[in-house]
């Protein structure tokens, strides 16, 4: 058989099409816990309290000190081994919310810092306004400041946004099937894993490109908007 006839056989397009859409999918995914993990974190940086200031540099600085492939991995196996040895029963665990959710920590932790420049690049008179029109610290946070901030952030998160759907693959090593996943599963297939590889890196190149040219687009209408 020739290599282009299984390369581009329906079968084989239709397993990295939807490992490409998977990939996609953690991306967006693990973005959005991200960013979601990055206020609550950026908040606890910028504290004027201890306990939280601390629990946040510490949360930021063991993730962006580690590797993701190990926090996959422990979430995968490690905590598993931990539940056992504690309650004496077996834990089931979802490989591809595993990978999620192990991608969302590790963005969290990036976004943290992102979040936290953004809040302290706006102008310290913004808040002191807010709250002299009687906003709480929270509101005046919410409606005033964060915007603000996310504004100024945009090229980095987009940034982030890339790393996110090229560090995806690590999720293919517990099994989920996303597109280096679909390319270990076709490879072993076809006995032929180059011409998979090759694929798959147009596929990601393709993927990073649309993001970075849409990025470019939405930061042109912003400053427009300015």
């Amino acid at each position: 058989m020739n290599t282009l006839d299984y390369v581009f056989a329906p079968g084989s397009l239709r397993t990295l099409g939807l490992g490409a859409l998977l990939t996609l999918e953690l991306a967006v995914g693990s973005l959005i816990m991200g960013v979601a993990l990055g206020v609550i974190g950026a908040l606890g940086r910028i504290s004027r309290h201890r306990l939280p200031r601390w629990l946040a540099t510490v949360y930021v600085e063991f993730i962006r000190g580690t590797p993701m492939l190990l926090q996959i991995m422990f979430l995968f196996f490690g905590v598993p081994m931990l539940y056992k040895v504690f309650t004496g029963q077996h834990m089931n665990v979802n490989p591809l919310a595993v990978g999620l959710i192990a991608m969302g920590i590790n963005s969290g932790a990036y976004a943290t810092e992102l979040i936290r420049s953004g809040i302290q690049g706006v102008d310290k008179g913004q808040m002191e306004a807010a709250r002299s029109l009687g906003l709480s610290y929270g509101r005046a946070m919410r409606h005033v400041i964060l915007p603000q901030a996310f504004k100024r952030i945009i090229p980095p998160l987009v940034s982030e946004f890339i790393v996110l759907i090229k560090d995806s693959s690590l999720v293919s090593t517990i099994g989920v099937l996303e597109l280096m996943g679909g390319v270990r599963v076709l490879g072993s297939q076809y006995y032929n894993l180059l011409p998979f590889l090759l694929l798959a890196s147009a596929m990601y190149l393709a993927m990073t490109m649309s993001v970075s040219v849409l990025a470019r687009r939405l930061e042109r209408r912003l400053n427009a908007s300015d």
